[in-house]
């Protein structure tokens, strides 16, 4: 892996860096099908699937009583971990729970107030593999929003990790499914004879998963659609290139997929890096992984000619993950409105969020976080505005309404000013 400047990268480089997407379409004509039969046979139709994906011939679907067992079993370190992070999600994600208000606008008492959805799927990835993490980001933000009924899919496998399914009990999950990939998707979208329906669908999964919600999306709401992991670095010289090239190593042993880029306005630093990725590299294990992500045209090293146009470069990519690394780091945010979260300084590597720190990790990829932010408690709860007018407030503003009406042509609704005003 060689470091290049980012003024030298041709037009399929920067198409290659910026135009990342989840990689559905392909697939989208498959995942279609696997969701019209869940919806259509229901559980029929999610065994099969099971069978043929996962290898698993699935007794009971819910398996709600099997992750209190799971979490009393596991080793006191992992459970204290898992509480450990539980209670740092609960306490950031706490802070966000917003409150109603009334105020007064010149004799018009206007307001807003917030209620929680009613029901809520977490899609939990994991089956033989561990990613307890990824079952407290879904389920804390629900339950701290107050959402009553959470569900949890997770797939299966002939013994479901244990840390997973203990996570789930730990994080407050009322409904736990032993389903996976696209089916389990549809199956808490539409309902099974099993599985019931929820009115929200969130968290991360492969490009099976994120296929699945965008077909689902309409019938049931979701949060967005992720593709493979991401990580952006700003540095100055003041970084270390040994914990950058850290952070870039844990972020590509995600995904083969995965897009892992560092951007520095000093090119000794970008040489320095480049060579402790390399060096380190075989020290992990995943290190074939890392070695397929580091070699796609979604990674880079790049120098840039200023620290300037290494924001604007940040700004542009809307990372998922944004390191920011430089003696005045603070400065070079204020300059960067677009990422999904952001970790601050030499000590704050993207794994500290990924964890335990509190923030949430299923974040927008691909360049969403320009539009939307990651799962939070506003993910979970819906708004409504609220309004009261005496009779003078009616009067003050009936002019102007009657007016508007009028030039729409709703005679009736300039009439149910005036019926009002002329008794």
């Amino acid at each position: 892996m060689d470091y290049k400047a980012v003024a030298d990268l041709s037009p399929g480089e920067r198409t290659s860096l910026f135009d990342r997407d989840s990689g559905v379409d392909e697939i989208r004509s498959d995942v279609a099908e696997i969701v019209g039969r869940v919806e259509e046979e229901g559980d029929v139709a999610v065994r099969e699937f099971c069978r043929e994906f996962d290898g698993v011939q699935v007794g009971s679907l819910e398996i709600t009583d099997r992750v209190e067992q799971a979490y009393e079993e596991i080793d006191d370190d992992l459970r204290e971990a898992i509480d450990t992070a539980v209670a740092n999600v609960s306490e950031f994600h706490e802070a966000q729970v917003p409150e109603d208000w009334r105020d007064d606008f010149d004799g018009r008492e206007l307001g807003r107030r917030f209620r929680p959805i009613e029901s809520v799927g977490v899609y939990a990835p994991g089956g033989t593999a561990a990613y307890p993490s990824s079952a407290i980001m879904g389920v804390v933000p629900a339950k701290v929003a107050g959402v009553e009924d959470v569900a949890v899919a997770t797939p299966p496998a002939d013994e479901i990790n244990p840390a997973t399914l203990a996570a789930i009990h730990a994080a407050g999950a009322d409904r736990v499914y032993s389903v996976g990939g696209a089916q389990a998707i549809a199956a808490l979208a539409y309902g099974t004879e099993s599985i019931e329906r929820v009115g929200k669908v969130v968290g991360p999964g492969n490009r099976w998963v994120t296929a699945a919600k965008a077909e689902v999306r309409g019938d049931v709401d979701i949060d967005f659609l992720a593709g493979p992991s991401e990580i952006l670095v700003v540095a100055d010289e003041t970084a270390d290139p040994e914990f950058i090239a850290a952070d870039l190593l844990a972020q590509a042993e995600h995904d083969p997929n995965a897009s892992v880029v560092a951007v520095t306005d000093d090119e000794p630093l970008a040489e320095a890096i480049t060579e402790a990725v390399e060096a380190g590299i075989d020290e992990r294990t995943r290190s074939d992984v890392i070695r397929d992500a580091l070699a796609g045209d979604e990674s880079a090293i790049l120098h840039a000619r200023s620290m300037s146009e290494a924001i604007l470069f940040a700004e542009e990519y809307a990372a998922e993950h944004l390191s920011i690394v430089a003696e005045d780091d603070e400065a070079v945010l204020d300059r960067i409105d677009s990422a999904g979260s952001v970790f601050l300084g030499p000590y704050t590597p993207v794994a500290a969020g990924d964890y335990a720190s509190g923030t949430n990790h299923v974040l927008p990829t691909g360049g969403g976080a320009k539009l939307t932010g990651g799962l939070s408690v506003d993910t979970f709860v819906r708004s409504t505005t609220v309004q009261r007018l005496d009779r003078e407030a009616l009067a003050d503003l009936g002019g102007t309404i009657t007016t508007l009406a009028d030039a729409e042509g709703l005679e009736a609704h300039a009439e149910s000013v005036r019926t009002r005003l002329d008794e």
